[in-house]
């Protein structure tokens, strides 16, 4: 009898585990990406299309809804215990893709990483954070150097991202190369320009919530091909459609396509004092950038190049933002003023100015436009295409003259603003230097007054304006194709590809 009981028992067991084999997903999700990311280091990514790529190999202790409400992750909750002690209490069983588990300790070294590591992206971010320490296995506790409106919010993204520190000491430099993360796919390969390959975790703490085996990440820059491999059934998602192509998107049966605002903008970035490149009239006269941006249509840029789906701005803050500064309009067209400006600055016609664009179609089509719409007011602008990421590690060395870029944005407006802005700050590549704007930065981090707040961002944004180190373009939205099969895509307004929840109908 009791052998008859184990050997039942050893059959229920066999069938379970066959029946869990069955249930395991076996499809890919193919994704076409803008182009290539940087670094699959999160302490040093600056790219969003690693972003995206993050969104699926790396969890982070919060993440944000369609609401833009923080929401735990790899996190349960927090507390604040006065203004600059942060409890962070941790999910329990959370494992990292190297089976070592996920704790208080990892958590702060993760911290610690982020904030100390040489050349680290998200030192600005971090820069309230004056020490972690750890409370128990399940709960860290921050110190701050003092208040910190929008330090939470850090921690949705890339500073909030959580690695196996036993993978970090072993790979050292290069553990961008084998990155190790607590998320729902674990790295595979990488082939530059080409793919990036995940693949399903087992032991992800929310197993239940995936629903492929495997995916794949293919950089397209050129648009219409990403929208034939759309058509073709080659990717099931392709983020940032060309506005021009979504009609096509529209008219095909097979395919859906969500446009939704974004939190973020598209500027073009002046060298005001980063090297030797610096030394242009562009960059040495904030005379010569006003007359450089009077003489750019915002309104006929967004219409020609966008088919009208990105608003003109003049600032960094998202119009929807309760932040945004309706004081601070952008300048119309004034040819007539763009060369009174420049005969005042006294400079020589035309005046030169290499604008740096990326391979994409559109991001050449706009360095046109802008280039033919400058030539009116005296202006020869250059436009040189480059590799993104390439263009990137340009901008950090100085090696450039003005760029044309844009910016995912985050929920706080600091996140558009602190690590651009303040003099010395991980991603202020044109290396602007302001006290006003570095005192105004610094205290809206320390108020927690929404109307203390708007206020000190009004004042950064009219000086912005008048210095001009960056120019603001547009508050674009995010236009997305994926196909009918698919469901489950969220649209959130910081662009990301959330993979918990999506299926794909066979």
């Amino acid at each position: 009898m009791r052998r008859s009981l184990l050997a039942a028992a050893s059959l229920l067991c066999l069938l379970s585990i066959q029946a869990q084999a069955q249930e395991a997903p076996t499809q890919t999700l193919r994704i076409g990406l803008n182009e290539d990311g940087d670094s699959l280091d999160p302490t040093l990514a600056r790219t969003f299309v690693g972003r995206i790529v993050f969104a699926g190999l790396c969890d982070k202790l919060f993440d944000i809804n369609e609401k833009l409400e923080i929401v735990p992750q790899l996190a349960t909750g927090y507390e604040y215990t006065d203004p600059k002690t942060l409890l962070i209490h941790l999910r329990p069983g959370v494992k990292f893709h190297d089976e070592t588990e996920m704790d208080a300790a990892s958590v702060k070294y993760s911290l610690d990483r982020h904030a100390t590591l040489n050349g680290s992206f998200r030192k600005g971010e971090l820069s309230a954070m004056d020490h972690v320490d750890v409370v128990d296995p399940l709960t860290v506790k921050i110190t701050l150097k003092q208040p910190s409106a929008p330090f939470l919010s850090q921690l949705t993204d890339r500073a909030g991202m959580i690695i196996s520190p036993k993978a970090a000491e072993a790979e050292g430099k290069d553990f961008g190369l084998h990155p190790v993360c607590a998320g729902p796919f674990k790295f595979v390969e990488r082939v530059a320009q080409d793919h990036i390959t995940l693949d399903r975790f087992a032991d992800y703490w929310d197993a239940k919530n995936i629903h492929f085996a495997r995916v794949i990440y293919r950089p397209i820059p050129d648009g219409s091909v990403k929208l034939a491999n759309l058509q073709a059934g080659s990717l099931e998602i392709a983020e940032r459609i060309a506005p021009s192509d979504v009609p096509a998107i529209k008219a095909d049966p097979k395919l859906n396509v969500a446009v939704f605002p974004s939190l973020g903008f598209e500027s073009i970035n002046i060298n005001v004092a980063n090297g030797p490149r610096s030394k242009t009239p562009l960059g040495s006269s904030a005379l010569v950038r006003k007359a450089f941006e009077l003489s750019i249509d915002r309104e006929g840029l967004m219409q020609v190049v966008y088919n009208g789906l990105f608003a003109p701005t003049a600032q960094a803050v998202p119009l929807a933002s309760p932040f945004y500064a309706p004081e601070v309009k952008v300048p119309a067209r004034d040819i007539a003023k763009a060369k009174a400006l420049l005969a005042q600055a006294g400079v020589k016609l035309p005046v030169p100015v290499t604008l740096t664009v990326s391979t994409s179609p559109i991001q050449k089509q706009t360095g046109e436009v802008i280039q033919s719409m400058a030539a009116e007011a005296g202006f020869d602008v250059k436009v040189q295409s480059t590799e993104f990421a390439t263009m990137l590690s340009a901008e950090t060395a100085g090696d450039f003259e003005a760029s044309a870029i844009g910016w995912s944005g985050r929920t706080d407006p600091d996140g558009n603003l602190y690590s651009f802005l303040y003099t010395g700050a991980p991603l202020n590549d044109w290396k602007y230097s302001n006290k006003d704007v570095d005192g105004w930065l610094d205290a809206a981090r320390a108020t927690t007054d929404v109307a203390e707040r708007k206020a000190l961002y009004a004042k950064i944004a009219a000086k912005v304006e008048e210095d001009l180190p960056v120019l603001y373009l547009d508050n674009n939205s995010w236009v997305t194709g994926s196909t009918k099969k698919l469901t489950g895509l969220r649209t959130v307004p910081d662009g990301m590809i959330r993979i918990q929840g999506m299926q794909l109908a066979k």
